[in-house]
């Protein structure tokens, strides 16, 4: 068995900064398959053999040329709302996690429980799952 090696990483940005960094990418390389797409229907392709070719369904495949049609490039940059806001806040979520730190083995119900009376707030249990997942406090016995 070989030696285990360590690496030093100078961290030249905050986590955070990377993070939104990997984002804008992603967003990208997003823009960058509708592209492609758009490529393939000025080569000649039908809009069926050109969403073949990116792997995308023929109603995707519909919505970016609508867009592109009405907006060229601005048409194909994705633009998410984000979703519905959390109920629990990022305070809330760290008091959440301290809380949890109190005892292992912790069940659903009791999370549950305790998120209701602390915040007010009435999740479903896979959504408590959820957010222990994320906290690393997800019961080992499910």
């Amino acid at each position: 068995m070989g030696r285990n090696r360590t690496y030093h990483i100078v961290k030249k940005i905050s986590l955070n900064d990377l993070e939104k960094t990997i984002k804008e990418k992603e967003k990208e390389l997003r823009v960058l398959k509708r592209l492609y797409f758009i490529r393939f229907l000025y080569q000649g392709y039908v809009i069926e053999e050109a969403s073949e070719k990116i792997g995308i369904t023929l109603p995707t495949a519909y919505e970016w040329l609508k867009r592109w049609n009405k907006s060229e490039y601005d048409g194909l940059i994705p633009h998410f709302s984000g979703g519905p806001k959390p109920k629990l806040s990022e305070e809330e979520i760290e008091i959440l996690k301290d809380l949890l730190k109190t005892k292992d083995n912790w069940k659903l119900k009791e999370v549950r429980k305790i998120i209701k009376e602390q915040f007010g707030v009435d999740h479903s249990e896979m959504h408590i799952w959820r957010i222990m997942v994320k906290l690393r406090h997800a019961p080992s016995h499910l």
